[in-house]
């Protein structure tokens, strides 16, 4: 239960003051609506979006009022008010919060107001319903997806004598080798592929090679051959373009929302990106000459063609919401073609309904949509593992990641020392969850 939650005396006073304050705002309504608060992470025209969503559905009846805030650091945010007993009636999470959520028993059950509503699996790309859903229960519906592509350079290419994107892994490897270029000092001006660039995907590069982090059961398996090799390749990158010249080369890179941004200002040829790439090549870049691919595959694991990295933003209802079924009418109303298409298109992502309009593909600005969309509904999809100590592995693999490229340390070595570090973490919160269940 939420009650079995402990924090220090001092967080709980801060969280005090915020829910008071934020309480103070919101229930000063004579309107006779039930108002509704909702949290949400986004800001910018994300959040802008997501406002003209909220809008729409309260001007679509009169008897609730959806209030929009927007809350940083909403995770442990949300968390903490629903300790407190005092969490919002919807919360704006990611897809890999679920299993945390569920094992501090922090969010209720959606399976029965969706089967009153009529909402089924069916109605979704499968992956997104399956996010959504923890060991057979559903505890959240689809907010705004993602699946990542190579995106690359057009005019790089056909400069480099290109005139496709590369297929495997090793066409890609040859395709970077001719699309980097030094200075008379040696040093990195253009480079043809960074891993570390965004660098948001650090943990899963086993994915490419057909790795998993888990067994699914109870056993780590980051340090399984097809890791070791996935994080022997980004070596691979490291020595022979130099580390401290790949270094010295990314600190002059731009903040990613910005004209200076490394794909932006053409300094890194290809990288691999989801969907929402296209926005703000839109927006900071217009004249980029760009396409997006499937990324590729290892030569000899053609299964694996089309893989894409799967990800959700995600609505829940937290446990202890003081009006949960007015909440689950605002939710039913961003899963309706019309709710979900005016929030997808904009933030320029693709949907995560199994059927879009034709009208959303004729306005979306992103001409590689439709690539975005198919490409989750393949078997070669993957998205992050369902298990609550999901923070804190991911974090001990961006770690490793340092190590295996920055630091050049042995990639089996640092893989075994993730395993071994994780799988008690692992192991105590697969008891923990057992011993929940049995009460």
């Amino acid at each position: 239960m939420v009650g079995r939650f402990v924090m220090p005396a001092v967080v709980l006073l801060v969280l005090g003051a915020f829910v008071v304050s934020e309480r103070v705002v919101q229930e000063q309504h004579d309107d006779g609506k039930i108002h509704v608060t909702y949290w949400e992470k986004w800001t910018g025209i994300e959040f802008d979006a997501i406002k003209r969503v909220v809008d729409e559905y309260n001007r679509s009846q009169d008897k609730i009022h959806v209030d929009l805030l927007s809350v940083s650091g909403i995770h442990n945010k949300t968390l903490m008010a629903t300790a407190a007993g005092v969490p919002p009636d919807v919360a704006g999470l990611f897809g890999p919060n679920i299993a945390q959520y569920f094992h501090d028993r922090a969010v209720i059950p959606l399976d029965e107001m969706c089967a009153e509503a009529g909402i089924t699996r069916d109605d979704y790309i499968p992956i997104y319903w399956d996010i959504c859903t923890f060991e057979g229960t559903l505890y959240a519906l689809p907010a705004t997806p993602a699946s990542t592509a190579l995106h690359y350079n057009t005019r790089l290419y056909k400069e480099a004598g290109f005139t496709k994107p590369p297929e495997t892994i090793e066409e890609m490897d040859a395709y970077a080798v001719k699309l980097t270029k030094k200075d008379s000092n040696g040093d990195i001006v253009q480079a043809g592929f960074m891993h570390q660039e965004p660098g948001w995907w650090n943990w899963g590069w086993g994915f490419v090679f057909g790795g998993e982090l888990w067994d699914g059961e109870s056993k780590i398996t980051c340090d399984s051959p097809d890791n070791v090799r996935a994080f022997t390749w980004l070596q691979d990158y490291s020595r022979k373009y130099g580390t401290s010249k790949l270094q010295n080369f990314k600190s002059g890179f731009g903040a990613f929302a910005s004209p200076q941004n490394a794909f932006m200002s053409e300094k890194v040829a290809m990288v691999l990106q989801g969907g929402w790439m296209g926005n703000f090549i839109s927006q900071f870049k217009p004249d980029l000459q760009w396409a997006a691919a499937p990324f590729p595959y290892p030569k000899d694991k053609p299964e694996l063609k089309g893989r894409t990295f799967a990800d959700l933003d995600i609505l829940v209802i937290p446990r202890g919401a003081k009006h949960p079924k007015e909440a689950f009418e605002f939710i039913k109303f961003v899963q309706s073609q019309k709710g979900m298409e005016m929030l997808c298109l904009g933030q320029t992502k693709h949907s995560p309904l199994a059927k879009s309009s034709p009208e959303f593909y004729a306005k979306h600005p992103n001409p590689y949509i439709r690539l975005f969309t198919d490409m989750p509904k393949n078997d070669s999809v993957v998205s992050p593992p369902k298990i609550a100590i999901w923070p804190e592995y991911s974090s001990e693999l961006r770690n490793a990641f340092d190590e295996i490229f920055i630091e050049l340390k042995d990639p089996q070595t640092v893989l075994a020392r993730v395993r071994t570090r994780m799988q008690p973490a692992l192991d105590r919160y697969l008891r923990e969850k057992a011993l929940r269940q049995g009460e």
